[in-house]
Order: C-alpha cells, then structure tokens, then sequence
C-alpha cells in the first residue's frame, strides 16, 4: 500500500513538473487584463478602430479593396450600420474617423492624388477636410482624427517630395503587407518603411534618414490650417481644446501634447524606445499609447499602455510573446480597443497574417 502511494506521488510529480516545463518552454505570458475579440475576419484586414457617440468606425481591407465600415460599438458582428466604398477604379478609403453625431471622417484617392473628406451623418453628403494643397497633392494626408462634433481635424503628412509621391502610389496598393497596413508610422522610417526580414530597434540613435512628418490641424469654424513640425499620430482630447502626438528625436519616438492654441508644450514619455498612436480617455484624465519599451525597441513587439495624465504613472495592458498590438481607442473609461495580430484561438502565444480588432478590460486602479 505506501509502495503504491508513493508512486502515485512520484507519478503526480513527474506530471506536474513536465506541464510546468511545457509552459516554460512555449514561454507563455498570462494576459495582465481579460481580453477578447471584437471584430475578427481572417480573409480580411480591420485596422485602426475609431470610437464616438455609440459608433465604431475602422478601415477595412477585404478581397483587394480598401473600404470604412461604421457599425455600433456594442454589437458590432451583427449590427452593420454603414459602409463607405470604392467607386472608382483603383480607388482606395481609408483611415475611417468616428464622429458622435454619426459622420464617418475617411481619406481616399477619389479626388485629386489623396485628400480628407467627412460623409455627413444625414443624407449622402461629403465634405472636404483641409485645404486646396490637398486636392493638389502639396499634403498627403495620413492618420485622420477628429474632435467629437467633427468642428477640429488632425492628420499628417510628409513634405519630401520622394515619399509624397511614394505615399500617393502605395495609398491604394492592394498587395500592401500586412505589418504596414497596421503600422503606418513605419512609413517615415528610413529603416521599417518596408517589409522586410530585420528592423533595426526604434531606439535612441537609430534615426531616420527621412525628413520627419508634419502634423496638420484643420478647424473647420474659422478654416484655418496649422501646422505642427516633426510630429504624426495626432489625437484630439475630447473637450477640443489639447493634442497628443508622437515626435521622433534621433530615432527615439516619444508623445507630446499641448493646447490646440500652441499654449503649454509637454513631452509625456521619455524612455529610450517607441511610444506611437496616442488615445484621449472619455473624462481626459488618461492617455492610451501602443510601445515597444518592454521589448527593448523591437518593431514586431508591441504592447497597449496607459498614461495617468496627473500622476505621471504608466501601466502596461497587454503582453504576449510576440504580437504587434496597435492603435488604441476608448470605448469606456475601463475599455480600450485595439488591432492586433493575435491568433483568436492562442493569443498569447501565436500570431496570425492579418488583423482583427480586440478589446482590453482594465480593472482596478491605472
């Protein structure tokens, strides 16, 4: 009888011993908050998740064309609302904007070389965002945002010649990879603006041989055009009155913000990686961000952070092995979404070769 106990025990053991050792080896992280899908398609794209007035608006890439699909926020499987498409050929929309109102901000090739536009919630009307040097290919907007009521617009653009004429030429590539579909800060790197099989770390002292982006703001009460330069990936708060965005000194990619009125100019971040894609909490007090500060500057490894705005306290939200986790949206004060390239069946161990769009659940304190 203790022979057979004792090698019961020795069995359990060894059991245990070779599932820790399992684990180990796959080296899975557990996930630091719930996670789930929100949208996941795998025979398409959905990037970029926007989130205003009980609306989700993404861009979609699906059987070669680039479309803006708006759906509502809770039920967004099921519940299609609307969808702006291509009309032309070899057009391409893109970089979809949620409005509260339920006008859908998007960029497209329709008109001119590349240039912003806003369907109005009621009726099929679309109105031009920016000025003439879009419609004439001065400006190549990328990275549409918006204030809430639609009234303050945000994007940037290059103004070297080389990569204007370049952004106009791959806006509409339907063969465009995956990494930068959902990844379009890449674009002004030198190093990461195309698909390739090494990157070099976003890290201080890897700079880009490009000249850096500009960051383009457009109210549309007095139709004045306000440029910010080196800056991208802008983001408007709420109340309309500050922007974030990133800056990259010397291949460090760090969030900055100020008063829309040029006032109170603060960098945010300060570590020696890449801060990208910042996100206005509802209530203004956070800021979401995607990085790679944990992964020590690597390109395809990225997680979704939060900024507390008073405190100066950062704290991490999403991990995984290897994931890129990108462009953060506010669905609540305790939810954000996100696109990934997560496998919906292994999330913190696989990826796949496309991107579905994932909710986080943040508990507690941040």
């Amino acid at each position: 009888m203790h022979s057979t106990i004792k090698f019961r025990a020795i069995l359990i053991l060894a059991l245990s011993t070779i599932t820790i050792s399992s684990a180990m080896a796959q080296n899975e992280p557990a996930p630091l908050f719930p996670l789930s899908t929100v949208v996941s398609d795998s025979r398409a794209d959905a990037v970029y998740p926007s989130v205003s007035g009980g609306f989700l608006v993404y861009s979609q890439r699906k059987h070669g064309n680039y479309s803006v699909v708006q759906t509502s926020v809770n039920t967004p499987d099921n519940n299609e609302e609307r969808r702006i498409v291509p009309e032309q050929l070899n057009e391409a929309v893109r970089f979809g904007v949620a409005i509260r109102d339920g006008s859908i901000g998007y960029v497209s090739n329709r008109m001119g070389p590349v240039s912003a536009w806003m369907r109005q919630a009621q009726g099929d009307g679309h109105v031009a965002i920016g000025n003439m040097g879009v419609f004439k290919g001065a400006i190549v907007p990328m990275n549409l945002h918006a204030s809430v009521d639609g009234q303050v617009w945000c994007f940037d653009s290059t103004l070297e010649k080389v990569l204007q004429s370049r952004a106009i030429t791959q806006f509409g590539n339907a063969a465009k990879h995956m990494e930068l579909l959902g990844q379009t800060w890449r674009f002004y790197s030198s190093d990461a603006f195309e698909h390739k099989l090494g990157y070099r770390a976003t890290k201080t002292g890897n700079g880009s041989k490009f000249r850096q982006p500009s960051l383009f703001i457009f109210n549309r009460d007095t139709n004045q055009l306000t440029m910010i330069p080196n800056a991208m990936d802008g983001a408007i708060s709420l109340d309309g009155k500050r922007i974030a965005f990133v800056r990259d000194t010397n291949g460090n990619y760090d969030i900055w913000m100020q008063n829309l009125n040029g006032k109170n100019l603060t960098q945010l971040t300060s570590t020696p990686f890449g801060e990208f894609e910042p996100a206005w909490s509802p209530d203004g007090k956070h800021i979401a961000f995607t990085s790679n500060r944990d992964s020590k500057g690597d390109v395809l490894a990225m997680s979704i952070y939060t900024l507390n705005l008073s405190k100066g306290a950062t704290t991490r939200l999403t991990q995984a092995t290897r994931a890129i986790d990108g462009s953060p949206a506010w669905k609540d004060t305790h939810t954000i979404l996100f696109h990934s390239n997560r496998s919906p069946s292994k999330p913190q161990t696989r990826t796949v070769s496309n991107w579905n769009i994932w909710q986080v659940n943040i508990q507690g304190e941040f």
